[in-house]
């Protein structure tokens, strides 16, 4: 698996990292085992970015990526994420709420240090000065090594740099979900990487999508607006047309899909989740598809700024400040 350096800090990862939300929640019922051995095939394989947060599951979803690592721990980077309050998700990002929030964290993973630490969400009232102070006392009591932010603006991210080095940016990105490609000038001067979540587009850019009524009532593809009658159905087509590429490529849509963002730049590491070990070799396999201009040119022919239908439902898009 080739390495891709993040940041200016010193953060190298595999090229293809792996992430665990949907081991625990979102995505249906809980799978603990099937999660545990996408993980260790993931590693097999040579990935090496394992991403987690307290809000999946608040501590369960640590605990098994935690135990899914044990093995080999000091050869993997580890990320995991504050922010969010249960049971509403509200937000809280005051330093004291922080440490303690770390303290669980390393008492879940079943470890001594957090090698990237996340604000999860952007709190609109904690200066991000007060978080990025905070967290740069962590990296000072060795509990954290690298500061990373998931779906902050450029302001925030330019503030929170000032006091101590922001090394990664985590945001959804994928063929389908581009609006996050206006930061990537402000990522470029600063020196910070790019972590892209969600980047086969929460399942929709593989050969499984089905409509949202036919999801669980626990699955946030059931309400997903790109899963909506109409938006399904444009989407549906975009899929056969990569597919159609993919194909001649002797590939499958997904790697397709992981191709392209690898394509986008070297200082950007997409996390796809599974918890399925063959859709963990499929998606590793997505390193070694190398894309020409022609099929670049032919991706944007297909999708020349995205998929159909919002991220997320209005009430849940994250602000960006």
């Amino acid at each position: 698996m080739q390495q891709r350096t993040l940041g200016n800090e010193g953060l190298i990862t595999s090229a293809i990292g792996y992430g665990s939300m949907g081991i625990s929640v979102a995505y249906g019922s809980a799978d603990h085992n099937g999660g545990i051995d996408a993980i260790r095939r993931a590693y097999d394989l040579g990935v090496t970015l394992f991403d987690t947060a307290e809000m999946y599951g608040w501590g369960e979803n640590e605990k098994i990526v935690g135990k899914a690592v044990r093995n080999f721990r000091d050869e993997v980077v580890i990320a995991t994420k504050f922010g969010f309050t249960p049971p509403n998700l509200g937000v809280d990002s005051r330093p004291e709420h922080i440490r303690d929030v770390v303290d669980n964290s390393l008492r879940y993973l079943g470890m001594d240090h957090i090698d990237v630490l996340y604000q999860h969400r952007v709190d609109p009232n904690v200066p991000i000065e007060d978080v990025a102070g905070t967290v740069k006392e962590l990296v000072e009591d060795g509990k954290v090594k690298y500061f990373g932010l998931s779906e902050a603006g450029e302001a925030t991210i330019r503030r929170a740099h000032a006091v101590h080095p922001v090394s990664v940016l985590q945001t959804e990105y994928s063929i389908f979900e581009r609006d996050v490609e206006q930061l990537f000038p402000t990522l470029h001067e600063l020196g910070i990487g790019f972590v892209a979540y969600s980047p086969l587009g929460r399942g929709f850019i593989t050969d499984a999508a089905k409509p949202a009524a036919e999801y669980a009532e626990d699955d946030m593809r059931r309400f997903d607006p790109r899963w909506q009658p109409g938006n399904f159905e444009s989407n549906i087509e975009l899929v056969r047309l990569l597919t159609e590429l993919a194909e001649s490529k002797v590939a499958t849509v997904a790697q397709l899909a992981l191709a392209w963002l690898l394509a986008q730049g070297d200082d950007l590491v997409p996390i796809p989740g599974t918890r399925s070990p063959k859709r963990v070799e499929e998606n590793v396999g997505a390193a070694n598809l190398v894309l020409t201009e022609a099929d670049l040119g032919r991706i944007a022919e297909i999708l020349p700024t995205g998929g159909h239908g919002a991220r997320y439902v209005d009430a849940m898009l994250p602000t960006w400040e």
